[in-house]
């Protein structure tokens, strides 16, 4: 048996904070499956080799597989030392360039092919699984089940009335048309040192509780959360539990908050060390009820402990605190103190951009956005729906206009807000949440990242988006940013 080849290549520039340049190849069936995928990505790391020049390698290789079962994978990247700015690490860090070139390859493939690309997208998925699965690249997932995001954001969007919606804007051949953009994405999570973090929760002797976390929240609701986690163990009201950070005398170890690390880290910190305490407390309390530690139970309702089938005689937190002060084995009152250790984990989805663009000027208008993103089991939803907001802000805005540029002699010519175009709500839609929970083994929260997951689900689709509304005009490509110049100067370029 033979199979026939095809090929599809294109450069791609990556905008504001990236500064990669990625060179893409992808061949395979003429049915649509993808057999092999090469990558070269240039990173520019500015006048000095710090944080950027390592973004390439150590993050945009590993993640280079995406969401894909391609068997032939190749990837190079280079990092030069240039007269801009340093580069460091932006909302991402590394797994949006890699997300970003797998999907240009995806719709790369499907233009040549003639095919949907979700159809191609589909075809070559990385089935579902619930067991770690290591990529041909190397890196090891823990969880994934990538078919069923993609199907829950297209479900929302009902993509077949989109295609319809476009089909019927072409025949009419008016200036605006519509573009669909879709892009399904893995990323990694609390993947950098440390893997872990530092969690301590103490009873006070009026009854009222201190978490002290390592963790240094920064506009996140770590109170919200680590709260939530704490008052969910000990049954202690949330408005009694104080949470502390950043203190050096009282909090002298943590790492601190970045790369989607502090629930799956810090949070499963708080969460042991108040299960442990409970256990620590229940003891204290057998003592003093006289009775068998087994048959203690926790009244979380009550805030109390009791024997079971008795729950007139109980022993609150405060009582405890005050006994425990004469306890041998808590010298120190009624506190525990624990590191948790972490590992990295794989939130994964898929989101769909509809936008309008003006064949006559190059305007590009963001209808909606859809998006699936799967960060485990969730804590705090509306917590989680403003990260995932926040990052499909920021992402748009770098699909559309954000970008840093320079003038031929390496000077900024973007050097402030009257000439760096910075997004506002009268260019975004109303974002569409769907919501999908496939909890890690890697935690007792099941929880995974999600800080960075809008960010790097939502650039590839704008992007996407914005090429399919002008692609039966003959443009197969547009960079980042797609300005209306960019867009109007392909236009240009395509009929010309």
């Amino acid at each position: 048996l033979r199979w026939r080849e095809t090929r599809s290549e294109s450069m791609m520039v990556m905008g504001h904070g990236r500064a990669q340049l990625q060179y893409i190849t992808v061949g395979g069936t003429r049915d649509g499956k993808v057999t092999h995928y090469q990558l070269h990505a240039i990173q520019d790391s500015g006048y000095f080799a710090e944080m950027g020049t390592i973004l390439a390698p150590f993050m945009t290789r590993p993640m280079a597989s995406a969401v894909y079962a391609i068997p032939n994978i190749e990837v190079r990247t280079t990092s030069v030392v240039t007269n801009t700015a340093v580069t460091t690490a932006y909302r991402g860090a590394g797994r949006p360039e890699a997300t970003a070139a797998a999907e240009r390859a995806m719709d790369l493939f499907a233009a040549e092919l003639g095919m949907d690309p979700v159809d191609v997208r589909r075809m070559n998925l990385i089935p579902k699984f619930l067991e770690p699965h290591t990529t041909v690249i190397g890196q090891t997932y823990d969880v994934g089940d990538y078919e069923t995001a993609l199907d829950k954001a297209l479900d929302a969007a009902d993509y077949p009335a989109l295609r319809a919606e476009q089909a019927q804007r072409r025949a009419a051949g008016g200036p605006l048309q519509l573009g669909i953009g879709v892009s399904t994405y893995v990323e990694i999570t609390g993947g950098v040192a440390p893997f872990g973090e530092h969690a301590k929760i103490e009873v006070h002797d009026d009854g009222r509780a201190t978490v002290y976390t390592g963790t240094s929240p920064h506009g996140q609701g770590h109170v919200t959360s680590w709260s939530m986690l704490a008052h969910e163990q000990t049954g202690i009201p949330m408005d009694q539990i104080e949470v502390v950070w950043g203190d050096t005398d009282l909090v002298p170890e943590g790492g601190g908050t970045m790369g989607s690390r502090s629930l799956q880290h810090g949070g499963a910190a708080v969460w042991n060390a108040a299960a442990e305490l409970v256990d620590k407390a229940r003891k204290l309390a057998a003592k003093l009820l006289e009775a068998d530690e087994a048959d203690v139970v926790l009244d979380k309702d009550a805030g109390a402990f009791h024997v079971s089938g008795t729950p007139s005689i109980t022993k609150g937190w405060a009582e405890l605190a005050v006994a425990a002060h004469g306890e041998a084995d808590l010298p120190e009152g009624l506190q525990h103190a624990l590191f948790f250790q972490g590992a990295a984990s794989f939130p994964f989805g898929a989101h769909v951009a509809v936008v309008e663009v003006d064949t006559e000027t190059g305007k590009v208008r963001h209808l909606r956005q859809i998006a699936c993103d799967d960060a485990g089991r969730v804590l705090n939803p509306m917590l989680l729906e403003g990260q995932i907001h926040g990052g499909i802000a920021q992402g748009a805005a770098q699909a559309l206009m954000e970008e840093v540029r320079y003038d031929s002699d390496g000077n900024p010519v973007t050097s402030n807000l009257a000439d760096y175009a910075f997004i506002s709500a009268a260019e975004l839609p109303s974002f569409e949440v769907v919501h999908m929970e496939t909890p890690t083994h890697l935690n007792p929260l099941g929880a995974k990242g999600i800080g960075e997951s809008g960010t790097i689900g939502s650039t590839p689709a704008v992007q996407s988006a914005v090429i399919d509304a002008v692609s039966h005009l003959g443009i197969r490509h547009i960079d980042m940013p797609c300005t209306a110049q960019k867009v109007w100067q392909a236009l240009n370029t395509a009929t010309a």
